[in-house]
C-alpha cells in the first residue's frame, strides 16, 4: 500500500499513550487518599528512588495552539504562594512515605517556569532537596521559554544540578509566530542556548512541532537549516494537536489554514529525513538525538523509559508529580491533582492531597502497560511467557493483522517488531493492545488525529 493510503487508513483519532490507561479510561470514582498513601509507601518499600515532576501552570501571554494546563496572567505576586503550595505538597508526601527519597530525576514543566524569578525557582528547589537525597547520577531538567529565560536563571537552576534545558521553539517563522500568539525570536532562541552551554548544561533539547497553522515544507526546512549552526542535542518534533472543542483559544485560526492529513505527514517526514541527514537518531516517538546524548545511549541499552514527562533514560517505580493538575504514578496507580489552582491550594492548605481523579490499575492493565511501553520504547514486545497475557490478548491477533498486511509490523509466533514503515504509526499499533479501549470506545471527540 502506498505511503498515501497508509496516511488515509490510519489518521484516525488515537490516544498518545503517556499513560495506560488512558486518562479517559480511568476509573470514574477518584481513588481515597488512604489508598493513594498505601500505594506510593508500596511503590517506595520497593525502591525509594524517585522522579520529580513540578508543574509551574504560569505564563504571560496566551499561546494559541497549546493544549498545556495553564493560567495566563502579569501579575507575579502568584510566585510566592504557589512556591509555598508546592512545598507543602511535598511536605504531605514526606510525612506519608517511610523513609527518606532519593531524587534521581527532576523536571520543571509549565505553563512557564521562566515565568517564575530565580529566586523563587532558587527556594522551590532548595526546599524540595532539603528533606531528601540526591542520587549520584541524576537528570535534572526544565522547560524555557527563550523570551523570558534570563541568564540567571540558567545559572541558578545550574548550581542546583540541573544539566539539561528544553527549550520551546516550535518554529522560526515570524509569520507562524504571530498567528500562534508566541512572542520570540530567533536571536533569543540562540542566547539562550549559548548562554546554556557556556555556563556547562549537557543537554539542550528543541521542542519543534509540525502542523501548525501556514505550516509550508519551506518553513521545515528553514528551520532544520538553523539547527545545522545551533545543533541541540534533542529534538522533540511533535505532532500539532487541534483540539478545539477542548482548547478553544485554538479557535484563533480555522482548518483552513493548517496542513492536514497527507500534507501535514509530509511535513514530518522531510523534518526527519533531514534531522537524520544531520545525525540525529529518531528516538521513540517524535523523538530525535545526537548518538552522544544520554537519550540515543538508553534506546541503545534498551533501558528508554516514557511516562507522564516524555521520554526519560531512567525508570523509577515511583514518580511523583507536584502541582496543579499534575499526575502521579506509582506503577500501580495514578493520580491527578486538581486541575484549577485555586481548588488545588485549597486542598493543599487543608492538609491533604488535592486528589481530583485517579486509577488504581488491575493486573490485565498492568500487563497491556508493559507492551505498549516495549512498544513505545523498544519497536517490539513479546507475549510468548503467560504472565504476559491476559483474557484480551485472544483479540489480539486479529486487530494486528491489517498492521501486519500493511507492513507496519511483523509477527513471529509471540513477538512483535515494528518495522521502519510502522514507527510513524505507534499509536495504531498500540492501540491494538489497548483492552479499554475496544470494551468502550469513545462515543464523542476524545484524543486527536494520529497524523
Amino acid at each position: 500500500m502506498s505511503n498515501s493510503l497508509l496516511l488515509q487508513k490510519y489518521n484516525t483519532p488515537v490516544p498518545r499513550y503517556t499513560s495506560y490507561p488512558t486518562v479517559p479510561y480511568w476509573d470514574e470514582q477518584p481513588i481515597l487518599e488512604k489508598q493513594w498513601i498505601q500505594h506510593i509507601r508500596t511503590a517506595f518499600s520497593q525502591d525509594r528512588g524517585i522522579s520529580l515532576y513540578i508543574h509551574l501552570p504560569y505564563c504571560e501571554k496566551l499561546c494559541t495552539y497549546c493544549g498545556c494546563n495553564k493560567r495566563i496572567t502579569k501579575n507575579h505576586a502568584v510566585e510566592e504562594p504557589y512556591v509555598a503550595s508546592i512545598l507543602k505538597e511535598w511536605a504531605l508526601y514526606l510525612k506519608n512515605l517511610p523513609g527518606k527519597p532519593l531524587i534521581k530525576e527532576l523536571h520543571l514543566g509549565g505553563g512557564t517556569p521562566t515565568f517564575f524569578h530565580p529566586d523563587q525557582l532558587d527556594a522551590l528547589i532548595r526546599g524540595i532537596f532539603e528533606h531528601a537525597d540526591i542520587a549520584s547520577e541524576v537528570d535534572f531538567g526544565f522547560e524555557a521559554h527563550p523570551f523570558s529565560t534570563t541568564r540567571e536563571h540558567l545559572v541558578t537552576l545550574y548550581n542546583l544540578g540541573f544539566r539539561r534545558i528544553s527549550v520551546g521553539v516550535q518554529d522560526f517563522a515570524p509569520e507562524i509566530l504571530e498567528i500562534i500568539n508566541r512572542q520570540q525570536t530567533e536571536l533569543e532562541v540562540q542566547q539562550v542556548t549559548e548562554w546554556a552551554r557556556e555556563i556547562g548544561y549537557t543537554s539542550v533539547n528543541y521542542d519543534l512541532i509540525f502542523g501548525l497553522p501556514l505550516q509550508t515544507p519551506e518553513h521545515i526546512r528553514t528551520t532544520m537549516h538553523k539547527l545545522e549552526t545551533l545543533r541541540p542535542d534533542r529534538i522533540a518534533f511533535y505532532s500539532y494537536a487541534h483540539v478545539p472543542w477542548i482548547k478553544p483559544s485554538q479557535r484563533a485560526y480555522s482548518e483552513a489554514d493548517l496542513p492536514l492529513g497527507e500534507a501535514k505527514r509530509a511535513l514530518y517526514e522531510l523534518g526527519r529525513d533531514l534531522l537524520e541527514e544531520m545525525g540525529y537518531l529518531e528516538i521513540g516517538m517524535d523523538h530525535f538525538a545526537l548518538p552522544g546524548d544520554e537519550l540515543s545511549k538508553s534506546m541503545r541499552r534498551g533501558t528508554l523509559h516514557r511516562n507522564f514527562m516524555g521520554y526519560t533514560p531512567h525508570y523509577t517505580r515511583l514518580s511523583i508529580a507536584l502541582g496543579a493538575s499534575s499526575i502521579s504514578d506509582s506503577w500501580d496507580g495514578f493520580m491527578q491533582n486538581e486541575k484549577l489552582i485555586e481548588d488545588y491550594q485549597k486542598a493543599i492548605d487543608a492538609g491533604r492531597f488535592p486528589i481530583s481523579k485517579g486509577h488504581l490499575l488491575s493486573e490485565e492493565d498492568q500487563i497491556i502497560r508493559t507492551h505498549i511501553l516495549n512498544i513505545m520504547c523498544r519497536y517490539e514486545t513479546d507475549w510468548s511467557n503467560p504472565a504476559l497475557q491476559s483474557e484480551s490478548f485472544e483479540d489480539i491477533p486479529a486487530r494486528l493483522e491489517e498492521l501486519k498486511i500493511d507492513g507496519l509490523i511483523e509477527v513471529n509466533g509471540q513477538h512483535l517488531r515494528v518495522t521502519d514503515l510502522g514507527k510513524p504509526f505507534l499509536r495504531n499499533i498500540c492501540l491494538a493492545f489497548d483492552a479499554r479501549y475496544w470494551q468502550k470506545q469513545p462515543g464523542g471527540k476524545l484524543f486527536s488525529q494520529a497524523i
